[in-house]
């Protein structure tokens, strides 16, 4: 791919305001024609999800999206305008070597593709939106240090060993303050966990963490939780960032928590069914 398409709106309001500007709509209606066209003639049926992001609960509609999931032309569609209208979630659509979507800024979206389907779409034009072309690939996506240990059979029964003591596993699926689950692992849940684990995640283990509130912890990024501590999913809240004041934590409830700098210990990556990893992840102590 070597060409590249930023869509944007025209209207100043519109970049400005987003999705609270009045002629929203227009420009919604406009990105959604052009990526229309984009797509038929690339001549694809589906996108591959990447990168994915994710600071809000996902809403029901896009509910198992995840890194690696392949979403159709009506689901690519909603995920792009949610971007360009700073909902999110964000993530980067693609077909290898044919198609790229990405979210830019002030509701921009940059599509690269190949010189051959750009020459067929050249003409396009379009009243709420500005059409930029430019040559330009994608930039890398490959991280500097990723983790290369892989959650296989072996790891999971290393995890149900270790889970005779305090354990904590963090599943993180995606970028983001929402994109994780925290369970606490036992003997007895540890084959049940293992399977809940979506491909391409990362998944860190702590075992016997210190979760005294601590006025220290709340300086850098954390997770807090609501005692107790169960074997089970466990509710929490991410603190990326940190917090204000200990007393904001647990007045919120969260009694326990654990600073997110000793997740970088013991990570693996989930493969995918057939048991590659295709999934990077910056080594721990870098994921955000």
């Amino acid at each position: 791919m070597s060409k590249e398409l930023i869509i944007s709106p025209r209207s100043e309001r519109v970049r400005e305001e987003l999705a609270d500007a009045g002629a929203w709509s227009s420009y919604a209606a406009a990105l959604r024609q052009v990526l229309g066209a984009v797509v038929a003639k690339s001549g694809i049926d589906f996108l591959e999800v990447g990168e994915l992001l994710v600071n809000e609960p996902l809403p029901d509609r896009h509910l198992g999206l995840r890194n690696g999931a392949e979403v159709h032309f009506p689901q690519a569609i909603d995920l792009v305008e949610g971007m360009a209208a700073g909902r999110g979630p964000y993530c980067r659509l693609s077909i290898q070597g044919r198609l790229q979507i990405e979210s830019g800024w002030d509701g921009a979206i940059h599509v690269y593709m190949t010189r051959a389907a750009a020459a067929d779409l050249a003409r396009l034009r379009c009243q709420d939106a500005i059409l930029q072309w430019r040559d330009a690939a994608p930039e890398p996506t490959a991280v500097l240090n990723p983790v290369g240990a892989v959650a296989d059979e072996n790891f999971w029964e290393t995890v149900a060993k270790v889970s005779e003591r305090f354990t904590l596993l963090c599943e993180r699926w995606a970028y983001g303050a929402s994109g994780c689950r925290w369970f606490r692992v036992s003997r007895e849940n540890a084959a049940e966990v293992a399977r809940l684990m979506r491909p391409r995640s990362l998944v860190c283990v702590i075992s016997d963490p210190a979760l005294q509130p601590r006025p220290e912890l709340v300086e850098d990024d954390f997770t807090a939780f609501v005692a107790p501590l169960l074997p089970s999913e466990l509710r929490y809240r991410a603190y990326p960032g940190g917090a204000d004041t200990l007393s904001a934590v647990t007045g919120a409830g969260f009694s326990l928590m654990v600073a997110d700098r000793v997740m970088g210990d013991w990570c693996a990556v989930v493969p995918d069914s057939d048991g590659v990893n295709r999934a990077q992840w910056e080594s721990p102590g870098a994921v955000v």
